[in-house]
């Protein structure tokens, strides 16, 4: 049965999915029987893409030393609903954006509006970093709800996989993330990103077979901890994923 590999690549790190060609049946084998979708399937399926894009822009658009950070809410500043609060970030984009534009950069980020069991409202936001003295302070300045809070640069460890899952967190995923901590388990969120990070298309190839194991790269190492394979319960086919990562890194 004839096998297509997609691959998306970016600077250090190459993505791969192989699935089988669904036209055609291994000779002398049924394939299993094609299942509509659970809606939990497809709740999982969803945010798997979402993971899967926004770990796609941070690997494109982001490096070693921007900024991930929460913006804060004071208690008495708290939005009535998550209209409001995607009010809120919006106006402070109005001010960012031109800001940035005024010292010559362009502003990419990704956002997670998100509310808690007790209220906590917050907004995980990841930013790049651009050379102007003490950014967070500014952007301090242009928030009045609240306040910067634990300002961390990015580093690269895992190429950005875990912050991918954390900033497109919601109130179905969360759990798995963060326990039984009510000030931190989601009762809903809005994750976004800016429209200035357009992803290219994958690489698509056509496979003679499926190979039991799939072949590193030169120069290139399996992350074992990024491979999966598995059989896909709507088709019924075989599928696997897994990451690459160039041994010697460019600087």
């Amino acid at each position: 049965m004839a096998t297509k590999r997609v691959s998306y690549e970016f600077e250090d790190v190459i993505e791969r999915e192989e699935y089988h060609d669904g036209r055609y049946g291994a000779p002398g084998k049924k394939r299993a029987e094609k299942k509509k979708a659970t809606p939990e399937q497809v709740a999982k399926i969803n945010q798997y893409n979402r993971e899967k894009k926004a770990r796609h822009r941070l690997r494109m658009y982001f490096h070693e030393g921007d900024w991930f950070a929460t913006l804060t809410y004071r208690k008495d500043a708290r939005p009535a609903d998550m209209a409001t609060a995607k009010k809120h970030f919006s106006d402070f984009m109005r001010k960012v954006r031109p800001w940035y534009r005024k010292q010559g950069y362009e502003v990419f980020w990704l956002r997670n509006v998100e509310n808690t069991k007790t209220n906590n409202w917050h907004i995980h936001l990841v930013i790049n970093d651009i050379p102007v003295g003490n950014l967070i302070a500014m952007l301090n300045a242009m928030w009045p709800h609240g306040r910067v809070h634990d300002p961390k640069p990015l580093y690269k460890r895992g190429e950005f996989k875990d912050l991918a899952t954390y900033i497109t967190k919601n109130e179905k995923s969360t759990r798995e993330l963060i326990g039984d901590n009510l000030d931190h388990q989601v009762t809903e969120a809005s994750y976004s990103h800016s429209r200035n990070m357009p992803l290219p298309p994958p690489k698509v190839e056509k496979l003679k077979r499926w190979e039991k194991q799939p072949r590193e790269k030169k120069g290139w190492y399996i992350d074992k901890e990024s491979y999966y394979e598995g059989i896909n319960p709507v088709t019924g086919y075989k599928y696997r994923h897994y990451t690459l990562i160039r041994i010697n890194r460019r600087i």
